[in-house]
């Protein structure tokens, strides 16, 4: 019996814990994002936003060019791709910014306990349309990089990343730096 009582004693902090996944987030700066979200969107990474690209063949100005060598990217594709890099992090990061302000006004409503039926639309309409936003602001980077690689570099870099059949599993990070 004793054994009993302690065993349940031992794991029902564990228990607990198990029951409430949420435990601690109370005391985020802004309860629907995380530090490393904040960081993410305010320095313009991607993510994971960009899979439905990445993983179907359209890779990424950051990740070209961690590979540029591997992938014997010709001066011409480097230069064109570090612009297209510099152009994505110009138009996600003040989008990111945006998000992260419009997260934050929408924890102080319910923080405050002032926010609506209305005030919650409007809050939450304005959130999904940034977000589609910077989604597509980071697909098109992905689009637009696929275009400037020939068919050998795309083929390269699928198995580099480990995304070829024939390539060996790997764990894979999906942002952009």
């Amino acid at each position: 019996m004793k054994v009993v009582v302690l065993v349940l004693a031992l794991l029902a902090p564990a228990i607990v814990w198990a029951q409430t996944p949420y435990a601690g987030m109370q005391s985020r700066q802004i309860k629907a994002l995380s530090d490393q979200q904040i960081a993410d969107l305010k320095a313009g990474r991607g993510m994971g936003l960009a899979l439905a690209a990445e993983l179907n063949g359209y890779p990424g100005p950051s990740h070209v060019l961690e590979l540029a060598n591997r992938l014997e990217l010709s001066p011409d594709q480097r230069g064109k791709v570090q612009n297209m890099f510099s152009a994505m992090k110009s138009e996600t990061t003040p989008i990111g910014n945006r998000l992260i302000e419009q997260e934050t006004d929408l924890d102080r409503q319910f923080a405050g306990r002032t926010i609506t039926a209305d005030s919650l639309g409007a809050a939450t309409a304005a959130i999904s349309k940034t977000q589609g936003e910077l989604r597509q602001a980071h697909l098109k980077y992905h689009l637009l990089t696929a275009a400037i690689l020939d068919q050998a570099q795309l083929a390269k870099y699928a198995e580099l990343r480990g995304y070829s059949s024939d390539a060996p599993a790997q764990q894979h990070r999906h942002h952009h730096r």
